[in-house]
């Protein structure tokens, strides 16, 4: 049986089971533009104490208005 005869096989059988393939995108973690821009995010967030003007919108937005 050739790899793609057991590939086939495999799917019917899912198929079968009640699956169905789905194939994702996902980000490649491994990347130097993955790692830089995971950096630059979690430098944001660790500086995020520091903004409290950018806190203070959030919560005046999120506030319960009185009705």
């Amino acid at each position: 049986m050739t790899v793609k005869e057991r590939v086939e096989a495999h799917r019917a059988r899912m198929r079968e089971q009640g699956f169905r393939l789905v194939q994702v995108w996902v980000p490649d973690v491994r990347s130097a533009r993955f790692v830089a821009e995971a950096a630059r995010q979690s430098v944001i967030v660790a500086e995020a104490d520091r903004r409290s003007d950018d806190q203070a919108f959030v919560e005046a937005a999120s506030a319960e208005w009185d009705e």
